[in-house]
C-alpha cells in the first residue's frame, strides 16, 4: 500500500492561525502594559481631572452630577480649543455651574520643572506629574518656516534598552496616562501662546506631533490611542492624523492595530539591516526580527506615496554605516512607500559609540538616494541641552514594592 501524503495546510487556516497568534500576543502586551499603569486621575481631595477623558467619559460624569449632554461640547471647546484651565473663564457657562464644576473637577497641565532653550532654539521641558515622576518633551522648530514638531514622551523611562539610547539606560518606570500625554502638547502650547487652536489650514507654530520621546509608544498603546483621538478631534485641538507620527522599534501586533484604528504616520527605529547586529542594538529584534518587521510595514494601511513610512537609522561609526549596509537597506525596503532619516549619533554620558564621519554619512545617503528613496541627514538639534535624538533621560525611578506588614510578621 502506498503511503498517503500528508495533507497540505489550507492558506485560509494558516491565516486564521496567524491572526489568532497575533491576537494572543496583543492581549499579552496589553496585560503587561497594565502592570505599569499611570496613577488615578482622581486627586487626593476627590476632584477629577477632565483632561484625557474621551467625549463619552466626559458626558457620563456630567450626567452623574445632573448636567445635560450638551455641556460636553461646551467644556470640550474651552479645554481643547481655547486652552482654558480656569472654570471661571468659561464665559458661555453660567456662574453657578462654573462653581459646581470647580468643586468636582480640575483642568490642569503637567508642571514644567525645568525649561531649557538651546542655542538653535530647540526647547526642552522636564515635566513633573502628580506622583512626582518626570518625562521630557522637546519642541523642535523648523529651520526655514514658522512651524515645528513637538516630540512627546509616552512612558517614564523605557523597557527596550537600546544600546545607543540614553533613555534605555533608565529602565521603565511607568506608562503615561492619556491626560499626561495630551498635557505635554497643551503645556508646550501654553509656553508659546498657541491658543486658541487654529482653524482649518491656518498656520500654527506647534504644527506636528512626533511620538518619539521617552518610551516605546506601542507598549502603552491604549493611552496613546486615547490621547491621539482627543488631539485629532476637529472641535478641539484639531491636529490632522497626517501631522502625527508614531515611532516604534517594531512592536508588530500593535503596529497593525495602530494602523487600523488611528491611521497616523509611522516611523520605524530600524538602525541595522542584519538580525545579529539589530539584536544587539535594538534587543526587541530578538522577538520581532527584521523580516517580520518589514512585512508589517508593507501591510501598514496608512502608508502611501503621499504618506511614506519613515525608516530611522542612527549612524554609528564602524558599526552599521558601511556601503554594504546601505545597499542591504535599499533591498529591504524596496517597494515600500518610504523615506530614510539618517541620524548622526548624539553622544551622551557613558555612551560607547561614535558618530559616523561626514564623508561616510554622505556615501551612505547617496546609495539610498540613488535607489529612489529620500534620505535626508537629520541635523542634530538641541545637543547642548541633551535634547537631541536618543539623549532624553530623567532621574525618575520605579518605586520598589514594599512587603506588607503581614508578610513581614510571618517571615
Amino acid at each position: 500500500m502506498s503511503a498517503v501524503p500528508p495533507p497540505y495546510a489550507s492558506p485560509v487556516r494558516e491565516a486564521a492561525s496567524a491572526a489568532a497568534l497575533t491576537d494572543d500576543e496583543r492581549s499579552r502586551i496589553l496585560a503587561k502594559s497594565a502592570q505599569f499603569a499611570p496613577p488615578s486621575a482622581v486627586l487626593p481631595d476627590g476632584r477629577r481631572e477632565l483632561v484625557g477623558l474621551s467625549r463619552e467619559e466626559l458626558t457620563e460624569i456630567l450626567l452623574e452630577i445632573g448636567e445635560k449632554p450638551f455641556r460636553t461640547k461646551q467644556l470640550w471647546h474651552w479645554i481643547y480649543h481655547q486652552g482654558v484651565t480656569d472654570f471661571s473663564r468659561m464665559s458661555s457657562i453660567a456662574k453657578p455651574l462654573q462653581e459646581k464644576l470647580a468643586e468636582r473637577f480640575v483642568v490642569s497641565r503637567p508642571q514644567a520643572a525645568t525649561v531649557q532653550t538651546s542655542s538653535d532654539e530647540t526647547r526642552k521641558f522636564l515635566f513633573r506629574f502628580r506622583d512626582g515622576q518626570e518625562a521630557e518633551t522637546v519642541y523642535i522648530p523648523d529651520r526655514r518656516e514658522d512651524r515645528g514638531a513637538v516630540c512627546i514622551s509616552s512612558q517614564v523611562g523605557c523597557t527596550l534598552s537600546c544600546t545607543f539610547c540614553h533613555t534605555g539606560t533608565q529602565g521603565l518606570v511607568r506608562n503615561l496616562g492619556a491626560a499626561e500625554i495630551v498635557g505635554q502638547f497643551m503645556a508646550a502650547r501654553d509656553s508659546y501662546g498657541e491658543w486658541p487652536s487654529p482653524k482649518g489650514e491656518t498656520p500654527r507654530l506647534l504644527s506636528t506631533i512626533v511620538l518619539m520621546g521617552m518610551g516605546e509608544p506601542l507598549y502603552n498603546y491604549e493611552n496613546i490611542a486615547k490621547a491621539m483621538k482627543i488631539i485629532m478631534d476637529g472641535e478641539g485641538i484639531g491636529l490632522s492624523r497626517r501631522r502625527i507620527t508614531l515611532s516604534t522599534s517594531g512592536v508588530i501586533p500593535m503596529m497593525d492595530q495602530c494602523g487600523d484604528e488611528l491611521g497616523i504616520n509611522l516611523a520605524i527605529s530600524l538602525h541595522a539591516v542584519r538580525d545579529d547586529l539589530r539584536d544587539e542594538l535594538v534587543p526587541l529584534n530578538r522577538k520581532y526580527p527584521i523580516a517580520d518587521l518589514i512585512a508589517a510595514c508593507r501591510r501598514y494601511p496608512a502608508a502611501s506615496n503621499a504618506r511614506r513610512i519613515t525608516f530611522e537609522y542612527i549612524m554609528l561609526r564602524g558599526v552599521n554605516d558601511s556601503e554594504a549596509d546601505a545597499r542591504e537597506l535599499v533591498r529591504l525596503i524596496a517597494g515600500i512607500p518610504a523615506k530614510v532619516n539618517l541620524i548622526p549619533f548624539n553622544p551622551w554620558p557613558g555612551s560607547r559609540f561614535q558618530p559616523s564621519t561626514r564623508e561616510q554619512l554622505d556615501r551612505f545617503a547617496n546609495i539610498v538616494m540613488d535607489a529612489g528613496f529620500a534620505s535626508p541627514i537629520r541635523m542634530p538639534r538641541g545637543r547642548d541641552i541633551l535634547a537631541a535624538c536618543g539623549q532624553l533621560r530623567t532621574e525618575s525611578q520605579r518605586a520598589r514594592r514594599q512587603p506588607s506588614p503581614t508578610a513581614v510578621e510571618g517571615a
